[in-house]
């Protein structure tokens, strides 16, 4: 037990160590890391240390290993600090991002959309249609359901993951609005509107029904 939490802090150390050279500009984004026996006897210690913290480094997405060709340095911006800032918004910023990447996502979506796109969209909007008038907790599953394939047929998976985790933080005041507040049929007939738009591959068309369905 002593041991592997010794072998933990070392690599934690080392870790933190390229954290900071990152930070302070000693590798620049593109640039092709020190070998490992290079990093070893920088840092002073040992090999199999740092192939562990290249990999951690690897894992939160600072670096990028090549197989054969050695490790880069793919961004200067920890993305640890990105998801610590997402985990500290209000449900009102939360709700600001994720229409403001939906807005955008419809566009790429519209130019992007595969006929396999076309058909889950088409189903979990008869899933939405099925419960509109129902159960809230069961429309708004459906409804993010929807959304979220909206979103995912702009095939940016970097897009697909932001939305999916802030429509995750707004799920609970969706529910309570459509709880308190009489649902409107036009508001629920943008939903066809838009998927008709990507369908038709018109990108201006789509983005601006979709604001217009934030907006209502």
């Amino acid at each position: 037990m002593g041991t592997e939490l010794t072998k933990r802090s070392l690599v934690e150390l080392a870790v933190e160590r390229m954290r900071e050279r990152i930070v302070m500009g000693d590798w620049q984004v593109g640039q092709r890391l020190p070998t490992e026996p290079e990093l070893a006897h920088q840092l002073g210690i040992s090999r199999n240390t740092v192939r562990e913290a290249m990999r951690v480094l690897a894992f939160s997405g600072l670096v990028e290993i090549r197989q054969g060709d050695g490790s880069y340095l793919r961004t200067a911006h920890d993305p640890l600090q990105a998801v610590q800032a997402m985990s500290r918004c209000t449900p009102e910023q939360a709700r600001e991002t994720r229409h403001i990447l939906e807005a955008e996502a419809v566009g790429l979506a519209a130019l992007r959309r595969t006929d396999t796109d076309l058909q889950a969209l088409r189903d979990a909007l008869a899933g939405s249609a099925g419960h509109f008038h129902g159960d809230v907790d069961e429309y708004v599953a459906c409804d993010l359901v929807f959304h979220q394939r909206l979103v995912d047929a702009a095939h940016n998976p970097a897009l697909s993951e932001l939305y999916r985790y802030f429509a995750g933080v707004v799920a609970a005041a969706l529910k309570h609005n459509m709880a308190t507040v009489p649902r409107c049929q036009s508001t629920f007939d943008l939903h066809g509107q838009i998927l008709d738009a990507i369908e038709q591959r018109d990108a201006e068309r789509a983005k601006r029904l979709s604001r217009t369905l934030i907006e209502s």
